[in-house]
């Protein structure tokens, strides 16, 4: 068992990764032995997760500047795993945005927005780690971290991310049959709300109060009977990324406390 969840060797990328889903996704891959990349728009933030992270696990991290928008930024990241960590073999794209504005009051600017940090930028990212992975000839694993908006309607003002997640999830699948030759594999990470410090600051800006915000995480609270902790779709992100899914892709892995159900 210890073999199959271990990462010892490998070397990852995950984007957004300075605070939130992010690190917690980074923090239990570097518990199961990877070298990591932490990517973020903010540079300063990412090297004082890598570093927090180093420290509690003792393998590799380095926190760099990372745009998913821009293609340039991030095969600058890509080409630093490599050349830095020595390799790459788990890519996870979870750097993601959701501003909440009403369908009549949408921006074409708004939309846009969304669909090119959600959307491209997971199409970006899984295509950059992918060839570096079949130059290396070593295979690999690609995480998207989608949402269950990805499976349903999720709330008003919600139309850009609803799609930009409805389209991960079927660049999931599709990505699946194309890189499965080369020994690729696809998987997507689908959770529920759980409050981050990016989407609480998301509601604020929005005019959220606070009684609110946790009004809500009651109300999205499934069968399972509480609200869900990043740490806990960080978990499902480490059994796509090791061994103990080595027979699973194309699939989206629900991670909603039974929301969806």
């Amino acid at each position: 068992m210890t073999e199959l969840i271990s990462l010892a060797g490998r070397r990852a990328v995950v984007t957004g990764a300075a605070q939130g889903l992010g690190k917690a996704i980074a923090l239990r891959l570097a518990e199961a032995g990877a070298d990591l990349i932490i990517g973020d728009l903010d540079e300063s933030l990412a090297a004082k997760a890598a570093e927090d992270i180093t420290r509690r696990h003792g393998v590799r991290a380095v926190g760099c500047a990372m745009d998913v928008t821009d293609t340039s930024s991030v095969r600058a990241v890509a080409d630093r795993a490599v050349a830095e960590l020595g390799g790459l073999e788990i890519w996870v794209n979870n750097a993601g945005i959701f501003p909440s504005v009403p369908l009549l009051e949408m921006s074409d600017e708004t939309w846009a927005k969304v669909l090119d940090v959600n959307a491209r930028g997971s199409f970006v990212g899984a295509r950059e780690a992918a060839r570096r992975m079949t130059d290396a000839g070593t295979g690999g694993v690609i995480v998207n971290v989608i949402s269950t908006a990805g499976f349903r309607g999720s709330a008003p003002g919600l139309a850009a991310y609803v799609s930009s997640k409805h389209a991960v999830r079927g660049l999931t699948r599709e990505l699946a049959l194309e890189l499965a030759p080369h020994g690729i594999r696809v998987l997507g990470v689908a959770p529920s709300h759980v409050p981050t410090e990016g989407n609480i600051a998301a509601a604020t800006a929005a005019g959220v109060p606070a009684e609110q915000l946790s009004a809500m995480a009651l109300m999205m609270t499934g069968p399972i009977g509480r609200p869900g902790i990043p740490d806990d779709i960080a978990r499902v992100a480490l059994f796509c990324a090791s061994d103990l899914s080595a027979f699973m892709t194309g699939s989206t892995l629900l991670a909603d406390g039974g929301t969806t159900a």
